[in-house]
């Protein structure tokens, strides 16, 4: 069972206020190991630190949102990348999970509630993984011995 401390959140906007809220309602539900940034080349930087989510602006300057996506999962392609926008652009939705996100997310009143949401899908999917991890491994574990 994973715990909400063992969770690594990137946050990224160049929107310091949105990043700033995010951080706060994250604190609130008990994830503490949150680092933010407000460019996507500086997230780039810090992967090394294997941040299990990154909430991602789409609409960045210098890089998009969909650039830094591309880069992360070809750094990573097991990190979750949530792309949260502004805009309710169907083709960007599409094109965000084309890309790798896992979920797109539109910034508007409930968009904090629907990162909570995304968040417990992720750790049920580990949970699912890590799992079935451990049966393949009793499974060969019993073949072997």
């Amino acid at each position: 069972m994973e715990t909400n401390q063992n969770l690594k959140f990137f946050i990224v906007d160049d929107d310091v206020f949105c990043s700033t809220v995010y951080e706060q309602y994250l604190r609130n539900q008990h994830y503490d190991n949150i680092i933010s940034f407000t460019n996507g080349e500086d997230c780039l930087d810090e992967l090394y630190q294997k941040p299990d989510i990154i909430f991602l602006d789409h609409n960045m300057e210098e890089m998009n949102g969909f650039e830094v996506l591309k880069k992360i999962k070809r750094y990573d392609p097991n990190i979750y990348v949530i792309m949260v926008s502004a805009q309710e652009n169907i083709t960007t939705a599409v094109d965000a999970l084309k890309y790798g996100a896992f979920d797109y997310l539109v910034k508007d009143a409930d968009v904090c509630e629907k990162m909570t949401q995304t968040v417990k899908k992720i750790i049920n999917i580990k949970e699912e993984i890590s799992q079935n991890k451990l049966k393949h491994f009793r499974k060969l574990f019993s073949l072997l011995f």
